[in-house]
């Protein structure tokens, strides 16, 4: 019996350490690797930089925008707020009461920003992930008004950099980046 035991600890030995080599050191190497040759920008954050080469953010992660001259994304459910190591949805259903109380102060601050139509979901509800860096074209659209008057800006411009910066993915709803139509604001000189 023990010959038997012994006979066989040693493959397996052999086995867990060959594998553990191949798929803990090796396979991620090598993804990693070609993750950088054939898609670097991404496999790196898709950071993006100001003219100076300072990182400002990243396309693909949200972040706060405070200053009522911005546009504003979603609220995040990560952390304090665009925590990636917190990263989650709320998990709250839509008859729950805690989310009723949690949505009531951001439809009031959006009415108080001066939305008179129906409030877009995507402007008070948080995504997923906690992490979306997207909006609807109808959460941007609500807020150009405020954006416009904070920045002395014809509205109409301001509509059209949101219709300029909104992208359709192939399989997905229209969408307009916060940080790239920010970014666009910014361009404006204003």
């Amino acid at each position: 019996m023990g010959k038997d035991f012994s006979s066989a600890l040693r493959p397996a030995i052999v086995m867990t350490i060959l594998f553990a080599a191949l798929l803990g050191i090796a396979y991620p190497l090598a993804m990693t690797g070609i993750g950088q040759a054939i898609f670097p920008a991404q496999a790196n954050g898709s950071l993006v930089r100001d003219a100076g080469g300072r990182v400002i953010g990243s396309g693909v992660v949200g972040q706060t925008f405070s200053s009522a001259r911005y546009f504003q994304t979603r609220p995040s459910a990560a952390g304090k707020g665009y925590d990636g190591l917190a990263s989650s949805g709320s998990n709250l259903g839509p008859t729950a009461q805690a989310l009723v109380d949690r949505v009531k102060p951001d439809v009031d601050k959006r009415r108080a920003e001066g939305v008179t139509r129906a409030v877009p979901a995507d402007l008070v509800t948080a995504s997923g992930s906690g992490l979306d860096p997207d909006l609807s074209p109808a959460a941007a659209l609500a807020q150009a008004s405020r954006v416009a008057r904070v920045r002395g800006l014809p509205v109409e411009r301001v509509r059209g950099l949101v219709t300029a910066t909104t992208k359709t993915s192939l399989l997905g709803d229209p969408h307009v980046n916060v940080l790239a139509l920010n970014r666009a604001l910014d361009a404006t000189g204003r």
